[in-house]
């Protein structure tokens, strides 16, 4: 038996069985659309989720079971390697099998930064908008009906309730945008994308508009209501893409067969957005993440600055540090945690899988999460060496020419809201503190309690989104006991420093987050005015009835003006 082949046959076979069953539930997504079956919808999308770590265990089972200690030894891995590679090479997703392989190699060695030997390094696919995945219509006079044709061509399974209608309106939206743009409503042709994304309730088109050498964003958001398929809303800036893609929500769910040219298209239309959050924003997350990895390495080489401390207030249970020239902020959990903190650090890390489970609604963000990520110890500003080193010892091991941080959290770097407000305009500061008010009402209808509601706790985006990305308090609403603050009977109870009523673990007195909203005075009534309900447990309690009575929030990653009137949910 030719072992080396026989391991890396049995590896492909386990890659293609994972990227088959993704694909899969990406078409089972599809008809549960097609036929509102929105429960499982959502059961479909949380499954996935573990779908890779489970088929990498799988693959790990049965090369143990068919090698026995063969497939222990490294020193057989690099021809494993080469055998795989000519597997590989024959696949359309070629890169997503290389992290494939490599989550099984660490499986094995729990390897320490990157062993080029046995595993696969510096690979990129060219990025390429082309092929099958792209669906052209050249431009007619007549774009109503030109719409009218792209819409009826969308596999969507259901009939649209009023095609002519949502032809017209998708129509009059582009013509009036590019007029706006470009002054002038004549353009070369519409690309779309053949796959067609979904998440939550809805499904998108997403394409773009050409003109000469130019191109414009577009997305179509569709909902299935009981008449049928609407269109809800046209999406034509880079912005609203942003945000349709952010890393504060969950996954979409496609039926891709070549993953880097529909990033490649996704690229063109969003230039700023990082490739590693494109392909987690497809529900690749493994592999986002070695993109992310790979990209920092990069940039490693590129630049000069070091390591410090992110900027903001430090936190009791995490240490955060960041690269000035880089949007990305590294948290790694402390030993000890300041008072009153008393979660411990499996709690933390729990509270992290619950938001990578979780609807995030546009308002958590994402992390990735790395074990042994080995950095240049040149790198980091000794002040911030030396920090780490006293309060996380646990997950930072500083040797001679490196630093190994063993269990290390990723985040996109934003602006923390307690600064953002103190260095922008007052309207600025004002539409950040509205939206910190929504972001929490928004959490709630999904189920989920920030715990921690200090502004230090939530960033702006830069498309000017405020998100929550401290999780040590994080729970279910349903977790949370809101009570009303009983009145004082004695005036020795008024004055007492600690509470004179017995407080369990799960309380929260909604009536004493105003005592300590931390905006500048200037800023609070315009809490009070907008979002004072959330100053009373009545809102919570109603937030509560709606999690019991199975009433399904539905969140629109686009504004309301967005939305064409007489749309039906």
């Amino acid at each position: 038996m030719d072992r080396p082949a026989t391991a890396a046959q049995l590896i492909g076979q386990a890659f293609d069985a994972y990227h088959e069953r993704f694909r899969a539930m990406a078409r089972a997504t599809a008809d549960h659309f097609a036929h509102r079956r929105w429960e499982a919808m959502h059961r479909n999308a949380v499954g996935r989720l573990d779908l890779y770590n489970a088929t990498v265990q799988a693959a790990v089972t049965q090369l143990r079971r068919v090698l026995g200690p063969w497939i222990e030894d490294r020193d057989h891995w690099p021809a494993i390697k080469t055998a795989y590679a000519r597997i590989l090479a024959r696949r359309p997703d070629e890169e997503i099998g290389e992290t494939f392989y490599n989550s099984v190699t660490r499986r094995f060695f729990h390897t320490v930064g990157v062993d080029p030997a046995i595993e696969f390094i510096w690979f990129d696919p060219p990025y390429l908008p082309q092929g099958r995945a792209i669906r052209r219509y050249p431009y007619t006079p007549d774009l109503s009906g030109l719409m009218a044709r792209l819409l009826s061509d969308l596999p969507l399974g259901a009939p649209f309730a009023d095609l002519p209608r949502d032809a017209g309106r998708v129509a009059q939206s582009i013509q009036d945008h590019v007029r706006q743009i470009w002054h002038t409503g004549h353009f070369q042709a519409l690309e779309i994308l053949r796959p067609i994304l979904y998440r939550g309730k809805a499904a998108y088109v997403v394409g773009r508009v050409l003109r000469g050498t130019r191109l414009h964003p577009l997305a179509i958001a569709l909902l299935h209501g009981p008449r049928g398929v609407t269109v809800d809303a046209t999406l034509l800036t880079e912005r609203e893409l942003s945000i349709l893609f952010s890393f504060a929500h969950t996954y979409f769910h496609a039926d891709i067969q070549r993953p880097s040219h529909v990033v490649g298209f996704l690229r063109t239309l969003m230039p700023l957005k990082p490739i590693a959050e494109l392909y987690i924003a497809l529900g690749y997350h493994k592999h986002g993440k070695t993109v992310l990895y790979r990209d920092l390495h990069r940039h490693l080489k590129q630049t000069t600055d070091r390591f410090i401390m992110a900027p903001g207030t430090k936190g009791m249970v995490m240490a955060v540090f960041t690269l000035p020239s880089y949007e990305i902020v590294f948290k790694v959990i402390k030993d000890r945690f300041a008072f009153p903190k008393s979660a411990t650090r499996r709690q933390v890390m729990e509270r992290y899988k619950l938001v990578f489970h979780h609807d995030r609604v546009g308002r958590l963000m994402d992390a990735q999460e790395f074990e042994h990520l080995t950095l240049a110890r040149e790198r980091f500003d000794p002040d911030l060496l030396a920090e780490l080193q006293q309060v996380a010892s646990q997950a930072v091991v500083v040797r001679e020419h490196d630093v190994v941080l063993t269990h290390v959290y990723t985040q996109r770097r934003v602006h923390p809201l307690d600064l953002y407000i103190k260095e922008v305009s007052p309207e600025k500061a004002r539409a950040a503190v509205i939206d910190y008010g929504n972001a929490i009402k928004e959490l709630a209808t999904a189920n989920i309690f920030p715990g921690d509601l200090l502004i230090k706790n939530f960033g702006v985006t830069r498309n000017r989104r405020v998100v929550f990305y401290d999780y040590d308090e994080l729970c279910l609403l349903s977790e949370v006991n809101f009570r009303r603050l009983p009145q004082a009977t004695t005036y020795e109870d008024e004055l007492a420093a600690e509470p004179w009523f017995a407080v369990g673990p799960h309380d929260v007195f909604p009536e004493e987050f105003r005592t300590f909203l931390w905006f500048p005075k200037e800023l609070r009534p315009i809490m009070e005015e907008v979002h004072g309900d959330l100053f009373t447990p009545e809102f919570w309690w109603a937030m509560q009835e709606r999690q019991r009575t199975g009433q399904e929030p539905d969140f629109f990653p686009y504004g309301a003006h967005r939305r064409y009137p007489a749309t039906e949910p």
